[in-house]
């Protein structure tokens, strides 16, 4: 066990270093991919069926949470020191926890409508409307909102009057810990657990049927199964680790504040680092749930990399033919 100073003393220097790398690389990339991904999406508005409002909805919460990333790098690259303002900085986690869980949302929404037309197709054909999309996103931001609020009551803004430095901390101070704790399992269970074994009803009974019909088309079935494929990897990659280290790291700041400090806590920060990371790609691998469901950009995508791969090509080969011209050519010079 690991004495009260060395325990609560923790080495910054992974976070600035390894966040604001992830911060860059996720906005850069997540928004051309959205922004290309909406277009698409706009272009091809009757092919995507009802879902669409769903899929428009989690590329609006993408590019809303990816305009405060380069406020986070900011913050990461100078220490943790946060420049602007309170507010700002509240806002700025509202967005990170609109994302999230809104993305949770809609991809729950997606699951339940496609295991809606595979499994019982009859029943909802010309049932469902776009209407009916539109009510039940609507429900899906209000209860975002309403999980997420509370969040905005506690601190968030830390004055440390030794180095003149401002935190801006993604949960509270330690003061309300524990009742951020309870708080976070709450969310934890309503906002992450209860959508997971949805989709995992669902998509298991897809599975099922998609397997057992040979009937069904092999393009539905391939685009189903890649779907299941995209949001297993969101949430394994994702939403689990997070939701797990994210609550795992507020009790270990409990028991540090009650004196108990143990070797692994150390490991306990480090991993809910490296969490947070991995939730912020959620952003960046959003579109594939609209990518792949557009035939003609899948197409084009494909075009645009078999262009790129033969003109490296040609090049290379250009290359390996002058340097093999230029040694005979300097040997005709030295004849001469």
């Amino acid at each position: 066990m690991k004495t009260n100073f060395s325990c609560g003393h923790i080495n910054m220097d992974f976070t600035h270093t390894f966040l604001p790398t992830v911060y860059m690389s996720v906005f850069i990339v997540g928004l051309v991919a959205n922004c290309w991904g909406l277009k698409s999406l706009f272009a091809n508005w009757k092919k995507f069926g009802n879902i669409n409002i769903f899929v428009l909805n989690l590329g609006v919460a993408d590019i809303l949470y990816l305009l405060t990333l380069p406020f986070l790098f900011a913050y990461y690259s100078a220490d943790s020191h946060w420049a602007f303002g309170q507010v700002f900085c509240k806002i700025t986690r509202f967005s990170f926890n609109l994302n999230l869980y809104g993305s949770i949302g809609f991809l729950t929404c997606i699951s339940v409508y496609r295991y809606l037309s595979i499994v019982h197709p009859l029943r909802v054909m010309g049932r469902i409307t776009t209407s009916h999309s539109v009510v039940i996103t609507a429900v899906i931001w209000g209860l975002v909102c309403i999980e997420s609020i509370p969040d905005m009551f506690f601190d968030k803004t830390l004055h440390n009057s030794s180095t003149g430095k401002v935190k801006c901390v993604d949960t509270t101070s330690n003061f309300s810990t524990k009742e951020y704790l309870d708080y976070s399992i709450a969310w934890t269970v309503s906002g992450f657990f209860i959508p997971l074994l949805i989709i995992l009803g669902c998509y298991g009974h897809v599975a099922v049927v998609l397997l057992n019909n040979p009937n069904i088309d092999q393009v539905m079935k391939q685009r189903c199964l890649t779907l299941v494929f995209i949001v297993t990897l969101l949430f394994s990659v994702c939403y689990i680790p997070y939701h797990i280290f994210r609550n795992l790291n507020l009790k270990t700041r409990i028991l540090k504040s009650k004196g108990t400090c143990e070797d692994w806590f150390a490991g306990v920060y480090i991993a809910h680092q490296v969490s947070r990371a991995l939730v912020c790609l959620n952003s960046a691998i959003n579109p594939l749930v609209y990518i792949h469901s557009n035939e003609n950009l899948l197409v084009h995508i494909t075009r645009l990399w078999e262009g790129a791969r033969r003109s490296h090509i040609q090049e290379t080969t250009n290359n390996t033919r002058t340097s093999r011209a230029e040694p005979s050519s300097s040997a005709r010079t030295s004849t001469l």
